[in-house]
């Protein structure tokens, strides 16, 4: 049986080289490989302990996955700009953290199409493309557009969102994986779309196929969570997204960051 237990943050993955996505726990930034622990027992409890990720203050409640209400309000990075970057407000000199901004805002975007509950439209910094694909459980991906900063990738993001889906829908992602999609068609569809009047560059880059590893999907998809109840005991049957998929339901591992647990896989 192995043990882990402390302070419980966001799953952290890669690609192998066969596009199979490697997946390991974070606890107390030390990383447990969770691979092995497909189609065996979990046990997850929660030590009654919620510590703010920023600040380390002790908290009740987390805010945008892990931090206390006060430093959503302080930090940039919990900003309504961060999920509509059609709002990005740097260039008018308000951004809260001007020094966080000029690292993560005013950098090379990418606007990418992707297939998790079907087509979608995303934006994320060029550098962790594959890191936000994993995150949504995108079992397609193809970068599409790049621009140098944040707001000309949300304004390009919010033009093609009137014609095609900027959300997944997590249930649906979770069913199962979905048809193949040919991304190629999709862009076509859409590169006339494309503002003008934003500095842009199109790209020509291949999809990939991504796959998980889940041995089974729930016929019905219902979340489990560690604020209605102190211990989950389930089969890890598959991981996808951010999500263990357990027999007894879907556990969100980046919904409780912060949170001290004790884990135990047998």
């Amino acid at each position: 049986m192995a043990t882990y237990s402390g302070q419980l943050y966001k799953l952290k993955h890669h690609l192998d080289s066969k596009q199979q996505a490697i997946y390991s726990l974070d606890i107390d930034h030390e990383l447990f490989e969770l691979g092995s622990a497909i189609n065996k027992n979990i046990e997850i409890t929660f030590q009654n302990k919620i510590q703010c990720v920023s600040c380390g203050k002790l908290i009740k409640k987390t805010y945008n996955r892990g931090v206390c209400f006060p430093c959503v309000q302080r930090l940039a990075s919990c900003d309504m700009c961060i999920v509509k970057p059609e709002l990005c407000h740097f260039d008018k000199g308000t951004c809260r953290e001007p020094e966080w901004g000029k690292k993560n805002c005013m950098i090379t975007h990418t606007i990418y199409l992707a297939n998790t509950s079907g087509a979608k439209v995303g934006v994320t910094r060029t550098h962790q493309q594959t890191t936000r694909w994993l995150d949504q459980g995108a079992t397609q991906a193809m970068p599409f557009i790049q621009v140098e900063k944040r707001l000309d990738a949300g304004l390009i993001e919010a033009t093609l969102s009137q014609h095609i889906a900027d959300k997944t829908n997590w249930r649906k992602m979770l069913s199962g994986r979905p048809e193949n999609i040919d991304l190629d068609d999709v862009a076509n569809e859409l590169i006339d779309l494309i503002p003008e009047d934003v500095e842009h560059e199109v790209l020509e880059e291949e999809a990939i196929e991504i796959f998980y590893p889940v041995v089974s999907y729930p016929e019905k998809v219902k979340s489990v969570n560690l604020d209605k109840t102190n211990q989950i005991k389930s089969k890890l049957m598959g991981i996808k997204g951010q999500y263990l998929i357990l027999e007894c339901g879907v556990f969100n591992v980046a919904r409780h960051t912060g949170y001290f647990c004790d884990i135990k896989i047998d």
